[in-house]
């Protein structure tokens, strides 16, 4: 026979309720933490894919310091039909997934240089509050007759390639709606391009071009998936767009481009020029330093009339000795 024995329990052996309510807030903050630990490790993720690893490669570049991947939140699809609606585009849809994943995207590196840190790269698309009309609507107080950019479009029907003819150069006018998708530190601006619009018709087709300081067109990509491959695989070094330009980059940005990009250097030089030689202006001395003939001076001709007039009074003073002499 088993016999219970009831012993009175003291009532110390009971935590208390601060200890309750203590313990209780700690296991939400450690349910909390192990959220954001999960949520830091997706988002690392989504980035790791979104910048397909190109931090981990400027990180382990020497001479790169201070790289900096902007976070941001995706876009909202109530913005991107708002701006549809409000510019009468639709947006292309590699662009529309990628604002679904983050409403745009900044990534900029330095370069250490005697001990200080010198910006340097910057791979940069517009947000979607941002991605504004390049061309804005002419203001009512505006002169009738006010220059404008519109003014630089001419027809070229006879000078044109094959790859210009492929793709026409934008408009400057209602043929084209044009967006920036990045500035490019003030050396140009990176443009979505609709081309062969309509007014109050909807525009479908885009592409991605480039417009250069002095004001002209130079095509891309027909993809925004194709342009940012390529904003990556140039790491944002500057003027990386001029490229794609008859006339290149400065010899700065060759120098940058030889130094942390020297493989996809060498091969945009080898594609620029076949035979191996770099643009370069070719300084003929002989042509250069060539002496000009000159015209004798009228000084040098009065100095030989006073010498024909001293030889002509020399004769005749020996003519005078002689005839005193006889």
């Amino acid at each position: 026979m088993c016999v219970i024995k009831w012993s009175k329990v003291n009532d110390s052996m009971w935590p208390s309720t601060d200890d309750v309510s203590r313990f209780l807030y700690n296991f939400v903050i450690a349910i909390l933490r192990m959220d954001e630990t999960k949520e830091n490790l997706a988002f690392k993720g989504v980035a790791e894919r979104l910048t397909l690893g190109i931090t981990r490669i400027l990180e382990n570049m020497p001479g790169v310091v201070d790289v900096r991947f902007a976070e941001r939140e995706p876009a909202e699809k109530r913005s991107l039909l708002s701006w549809e609606q409000k510019n009468t585009c639709i947006l292309p849809e590699d662009l529309r997934d990628f604002y679904l994943t983050t409403d745009g995207f900044t990534i900029t590196w330095s370069v250490k240089l005697d001990d200080e840190c010198v910006p340097l790269g910057c791979m940069m698309v517009s947000s979607v509050a941002r991605l504004s009309p390049l061309l804005q609507p002419v203001s009512l107080f505006a002169l009738p007759n006010a220059p404008s950019l519109a003014d630089l479009d001419w027809e070229e029907s006879n000078t044109e390639s094959g790859l210009e003819r492929a793709h026409a150069a934008p408009h400057f006018d209602t043929r084209s709606r044009i967006f920036e998708l990045d500035s490019c530190g003030g050396n140009g601006k990176v443009c979505l391009v609709y081309k062969n619009c309509t007014p109050g018709v909807v525009a479908q087709q885009s592409e991605i071009w480039f417009l250069d300081r002095s004001l002209c067109w130079h095509f891309l990509t027909a993809t925004f998936t194709s342009y940012y491959r390529l904003m990556i695989t140039h790491l944002g070094l500057p003027e990386w767009q001029y490229v794609f330009t008859p006339y290149g980059p400065s010899p700065q940005a060759k120098q940058w481009a030889s130094l942390y990009q020297p493989l996809t250097f060498s091969c945009e030089l080898s594609l620029a020029d076949p035979a191996g030689e770099s643009h370069l202006n070719k300084l003929d001395p002989t042509k250069a330093f060539k002496g000009k003939s000159k015209t004798p001076a009228p000084k040098k001709k009065q100095s030989t009339q006073c010498s024909s007039g001293a030889a002509a009074k020399v004769q005749g003073n020996t003519g005078r000795h002689s005839g005193a002499k006889r």
